[in-house]
């Protein structure tokens, strides 16, 4: 059993989910080494992404953007070496995730396109859900750590065939998102109270774990960081950008990037993405 053999493990990225996976890994019985670009009170915290490499040999990243990837391997330099597996958990689209798995097999290191869909409470129970791309053989021997944090594992395809579902399905929850805070705020407008749109939605087929999730905070304004207005811009402009790649017309997703840029360009970046309602506030 894993847990007997104590895999190492390094995460790198310690925001609201890397924080979360790591607590799983080690509750899970695993060695887990880590670093954050901005010092964090974290067990075994190493002084550099090379320190993390030197300590584990499967290396899980949760950074911000493909900037920060390209950073990271970096900073890891000649401690990438081919005993190494990247477990790239960015989000950071396909082209990008295509140029770090290049960069990743040119040190003669495994590369394994492994983007997570789920949140803040997702990521405290275990229970996030990974999409899978590339070498199966790569995916079964990283499988056991990502089964620590995670209640599903979905397989792809090929690197960056990953990337771009979680693209896609981001992408789904910002139109979503948008198209509901522009209904509440139409129901309000009518004078009608906000709570018999909860109702009616409970009995709609429109219903959803994303409905369920945010309507309640759309309602009452609390905008606590479950998934930041900022990450999911980026993510819809990823979506824009394979629109763009595919010659594909996507009006949806272009009118959700307007609405969250707007709420960004107004402050509400670190917010989470439901604060787009604060527009008919």
């Amino acid at each position: 059993m894993f847990r007997k053999q104590q895999t190492n493990v390094g995460i790198i990225g310690l925001g609201i989910i890397g924080t979360r996976v790591a607590a799983n890994l080690r509750a899970a019985g695993f060695a887990v080494s880590v670093w954050n670009r901005t010092p964090k009170p974290e067990p075994n915290f190493l002084g550099s992404p090379a320190e993390v490499a030197e300590a584990a040999k499967i290396i899980q990243l949760f950074v911000a953007d493909p900037k920060a990837v390209h950073d990271v391997l970096d900073a890891l330099g000649d401690a990438l070496t081919p005993d190494h597996i990247i477990v790239c958990s960015a989000t950071i689209g396909p082209e990008a995730t295509l140029e770090v798995a290049k960069r990743v097999q040119e040190k003669g290191a495994k590369f394994l396109d492994a983007p997570f869909t789920g949140s803040k409470v997702a990521s405290e129970k275990g229970q996030l859900v990974y999409y899978i791309g590339g070498d199966p053989a790569v995916f079964e021997t990283v499988k056991p750590v990502l089964e620590a944090s995670s209640k599903a594992i979905v397989r792809i395809g090929e690197i960056g065939q990953a990337a771009t579902i979680k693209v896609v399905t981001n992408v789904l929850s910002a139109i979503t998102i948008e198209a509901l805070a522009e209904m509440l705020s139409v129901v309000k407008a009518a004078g009608i109270a906000p709570e018999a749109l909860t109702a009616a939605i409970e009995h709609h087929g429109i219903r959803s774990g994303i409905t369920d999730m945010k309507l309640p905070v759309m309602i009452s304004g609390n905008y606590d960081t479950h998934f930041s207005l900022k990450n999911m811009l980026k993510d819809v402009d990823f979506g824009l950008q394979l629109g763009e790649k595919l010659k594909l017309d996507l009006p949806a997703t272009a009118a959700a990037a307007d609405s969250m840029r707007e709420g960004v360009e107004k402050g509400w970046g670190e917010l989470d993405f439901a604060s787009v309602v604060k527009r008919y506030t």
